[in-house]
């Protein structure tokens, strides 16, 4: 720490919003909507999740607790975000700036691990239906989330430090909207290599670890739904995946292509636009995937409603 308080650089400029000058207002409002919307829907799920007793089970623990980290996800980045496009100052501390990288890390590699345990549940649900209950409890649903923001808070911690012990001295702007991990490394005024692979091989972990695991889970999946004599029962037992693998293709894919590539090879300009899709189209997304597209959740849904309605 001794380091990061001998720094010259004691805010950083965003930057990531600066050729869109006259379209800011424009936009905050359609920011501003879309992220109400993911609030609003994820606020929907979970209440209709803790209030009703039929979706009391381990898919629906896991998809409460994503959408709960979606929502802290989402907070800690478009708020600022939003302040900022009617803001004339666009600044961030440094000490906040770290925070913001930390909170981010965290909770995006614990999303990667815990969309790689809804995985390993839908695989004891379709590979072993009979011993599920068993298998699958509510201790190891408990587990299995523990174990994902530990991994997350580690992972954060590990990269946050070797970035924020960097000097700043030379520039402080950031051609991005939020601190991540490639726009505050390139305004550094050196790294090392050391600490260039530790970071790539970290976001190489949290990305590649949890999508093995989840395609492993398919390949058995998948094999044991061609088992099946039923063409009914081969489509609902795909319809169950099917959420899940969207959700899955979108989150790695954009991860992916910011963080396991080499970062000189394209603009800060694109590294916004997509990071813009993974911090506010993706959990605006994938309520909608998960709920909408979901005839189980849709009656438990139009349930609690009648039955708020019909209480006075």
């Amino acid at each position: 720490m001794e380091r990061v308080n001998e720094t010259a650089v004691r805010e950083f400029v965003f930057l990531g919003f600066s050729s869109l000058a006259g379209l800011q207002q424009l936009l905050f409002i359609v920011f501003l909507l879309l992220y109400l919307f993911t609030l609003g829907t994820n606020a929907i799920i979970i209440s209709t999740i803790v209030l009703d007793r039929a979706l009391h089970t381990p898919m629906y623990f896991f998809l409460a607790i994503l959408s709960c980290s979606e929502t802290c996800y989402t907070f800690v980045i478009v708020p600022k975000m939003l302040v900022d496009l009617l803001a004339q100052k666009k600044t961030i501390s440094f000490l906040g700036c770290a925070i913001q990288m930390f909170t981010f890390l965290f909770l995006g590699c614990s999303h990667s691990f815990l969309l790689a345990a809804m995985g390993y549940d839908r695989y004891m649900a379709i590979c072993n239906p009979l011993r599920y209950t068993v298998l699958v409890g509510h201790g190891v649903c408990v587990g299995l989330v523990a174990a994902a923001y530990a991994c997350g808070f580690a992972v954060a911690q590990i990269i946050t430090s070797l970035v924020f012990h960097l000097p700043f001295h030379s520039s402080n702007q950031l051609h991005h909207f939020f601190c991540d991990i490639s726009p505050v490394l390139k305004v550094a005024s050196y790294h090392t290599h050391f600490s260039q692979v530790v970071i790539f091989m970290l976001c190489a972990l949290v990305l590649v670890i949890p999508l093995s695991l989840i395609l492993v889970s398919y390949i058995h999946i998948i094999s044991a739904i061609l088992q099946f004599l039923s063409t009914l029962g081969r489509y609902k037992a795909f319809s169950t995946c099917a959420s899940h693998l969207m959700v899955v293709t979108v989150h790695y894919g954009c991860a992916s292509f910011i963080y396991l590539r080499p970062q000189s090879n394209y603009p800060s300009s694109q590294d916004a636009l997509m990071s813009m899709s993974y911090t506010i189209l993706t959990p605006l997304f994938n309520p909608m995937i998960y709920s909408l597209r979901n005839k189980e959740f849709k009656s438990a849904l139009h349930r609690v409603v009648e039955r708020t309605i019909s209480l006075p």
